[in-house]
């Protein structure tokens, strides 16, 4: 797999002859938590299952993958042969039916070959017996290719995946640079507030007056700025857009590390809109959250 990053889902369809038969692959992955393999192989190909789980197993990390192998045409060295008794009693039906119009002053057009060969009974199909182990072991050989197929369409779809992830991690970076200084603007502004209002309620106090002790006033101040502070909450989204862009260029299954990431990513937005106390803010949180939404999603298609 290499350090592509791949998504889970993905098509390809092959097919293949020998020895007088053909056949078809068709093999479809979509999203699972885990590998999930289903496989649905004509009668006397089930040799291939060991070889093809085997193969599954290297190639991918993750999906739900459902192979079919169905035989589409045999040549008449194979599986076809002549019912000798059937052909007789579908002769003597025809030739009843002729003297039946007969007598009827009905003349019926002379059956043909392919008429008779056509009528039940006539030709019979042979069973999985006939299936020769060479052609097993060329439906085989075409495991690798019929892999190959779905991991370059899988490729193709985690690399389009990982340029929106891209994107939404700068609109992610954009908005959290915005949180940053709208939680600085906020802050001097409540500050320079606050500052005013404390140095006049101070002036105005009364000597003796218990209500308004400055050093518990202080204290207050000073776990309201704790509490309102947003500056652990833009490190740490800082901090989780530069560990998903390290995963996106280190490529290889980084579905479920993505994630995982995803969740504190939406836990620090959800601690910032509980913080904002500004409208400004609290619609940059959750201009946050959607686009954390939005990437999770994308995520969640990812090996």
């Amino acid at each position: 797999m290499g350090n592509h990053i791949h998504s889970m889902t993905g098509f390809a369809a092959l097919s293949g002859s020998h020895a007088g038969l053909s056949w078809e692959w068709d093999i479809r992955a979509v999203n699972a938590r885990g590998l999930d393999i289903r496989l649905r192989l004509a009668e006397g190909f089930e040799a291939l299952e060991t070889p093809l789980r085997r193969a599954l197993g290297t190639e991918l990390a993750r999906g739900s993958v459902s192979i079919t192998l169905k035989l589409a045409r045999r040549s008449l060295e194979y599986g076809i042969a002549l019912n000798v008794d059937g052909l007789n009693a579908a002769l003597a039906l025809v030739d009843a039916a002729r003297q039946q119009a007969a007598r009827q002053g009905v003349e019926l057009a002379t059956a043909s070959i392919a008429d008779v060969l056509q009528m039940r009974g006539v030709i019979e199909t042979g069973g999985i017996a006939d299936i020769p182990a060479s052609a097993v072991g060329a439906a085989t050989a075409q495991i690798p290719d019929l892999l190959a197929a779905l991991n370059a369409m899988r490729a193709s779809e985690g690399a389009a995946l990982a340029a929106v992830l891209a994107g939404q991690l700068a609109r992610l970076a954009a908005l959290t640079d915005a949180a940053q200084s709208c939680g600085e603007a906020r802050a001097a502004a409540a500050g320079a507030v606050l500052h005013d209002r404390v140095t006049a309620l101070l002036a105005t106090a009364k000597q003796g007056d218990t209500a308004l002790d400055s050093a518990r006033l202080a204290q207050e101040l000073a776990l309201l700025a704790v509490k309102t502070d947003i500056t652990e909450e833009i490190d740490r989204l800082k901090a989780h857009i530069a560990a998903a862009h390290a995963l996106l260029a280190g490529g290889g299954a980084i579905g479920r590390r993505l994630d995982f990431l995803m969740q504190e990513f939406n836990r620090e937005a959800n601690t910032l809109c509980s913080k904002a106390q500004s409208n400004d803010l609290t619609r940059i949180g959750l201009d946050l959250k959607v686009v954390i939404d939005q990437m999770r999603e994308q995520a969640q298609n990812l090996e």
